[in-house]
């Protein structure tokens, strides 16, 4: 039998917001699977559906670069907030999101091993900026978009320096339209994702294997009704995920009373041609990462006490 520590009790209500003996419950049923633990809570109405953003913990700088029809953003980590505000580091940060752009593709080994500029590779600049500023540094991912004809959109949440930032999103707007009016309504959709972290751009975009598990769990809530029913209560609500998850589908920001894609679908008309949203990166700063808590108060009392 699986143990349950007091620490993976946290990180399940963390995740979900049910109660604590809940939590305990529900990892006590699927023998620690923490996964199988948020959908075991939400077949139980006990949690909402889980927000795979994961914590944002690690530190450092998400940078943007957009040049015409293509455009990247990239994560480079360090180990304090402390840095981010180094002018050095966010040279860096600068000069790696260009090698990128011009490497083209989102290939971290690819760039890493890239020419930086003033000599030597990226990699070298990293090592060099680990060196003379004292703390672990990393090139952690890189979104590229490139349009055939169009632009990439962009925009940086909590920036701190042209291109610098906490939260990163660039998209991609196929369109022969005017590219200045199409430059400001991609703008507009970089801010909407950014404030509503859109998982997939339309239905079809979804990753099978999230989509089966949503159904599986519209289901199980229903267990025991008629075959014909719960394939009903399914289709419903898969309506209403699709409205919660999918780009095209949610209720845009600027004029809630238009979907996304209605609003886009508006905008031709001042655009002056047809305007197919190809796809969009979306890059907050340490998601997926899980920092280290520590006790100030409790290490201290450990050092008197030793």
């Amino acid at each position: 039998m699986a143990t349950i520590t007091a620490a993976l009790v946290k990180d399940l209500r963390e995740k979900t917001g049910a109660g604590m003996m809940d939590c305990k419950a529900a990892l006590a049923e699927v023998e620690g699977d923490i996964e199988a633990a948020i959908d075991w809570l939400r077949k139980k109405g006990l949690a909402k559906a889980a927000k795979k953003s994961g914590r944002v913990a690690a530190e450092g700088l998400i940078g943007i670069a957009v040049a015409g029809n293509k455009g990247v953003v990239v994560e480079v980590n360090s180990e304090t907030d402390f840095v981010a505000r180094n002018d050095a580091f966010q040279a860096m940060v600068r000069n790696i999101a260009q090698v990128a752009l011009a490497k083209g593709g989102e290939d971290v080994e690819a760039v890493a091993s890239a020419a930086y500029p003033g000599g030597g590779t990226v990699a070298d600049a990293i090592a060099s900026n680990i060196a003379t500023i004292g703390e672990n540094m990393t090139l952690r991912r890189i979104g590229a978009i490139v349009v055939s004809d169009g632009v990439v959109g962009q925009y940086m949440h909590n920036a701190i320096g042209d291109g610098l930032g906490k939260i990163g999103v660039i998209v991609g707007l196929e369109s022969t339209g005017n590219k200045d009016e199409l430059t400001a309504l991609g703008r507009q959709l970089a801010m909407h994702i950014a404030a509503i972290n859109p998982q997939a751009l339309d239905a079809a975009s979804i990753d099978p294997d999230v989509l089966a598990r949503e159904k599986a769990v519209l289901a199980d809530k229903h267990a025991g009704k008629p075959a014909n029913v719960i394939e009903k209560i399914v289709d419903s609500g898969l309506k209403t995920y699709y409205k919660e998850v999918c780009l095209l589908e949610q209720a845009y920001i600027h004029d809630g009373g238009k979907t996304v894609a209605q609003a886009v679908k508006e905008a031709e008309g001042k655009v002056g041609g047809a305007i197919k949203i190809t796809g969009f990166k979306r890059f907050a700063l340490g998601e997926g990462i899980e920092k280290e808590e520590s006790d100030f108060a409790a290490e201290v009392a450990a050092a008197v006490g030793g």
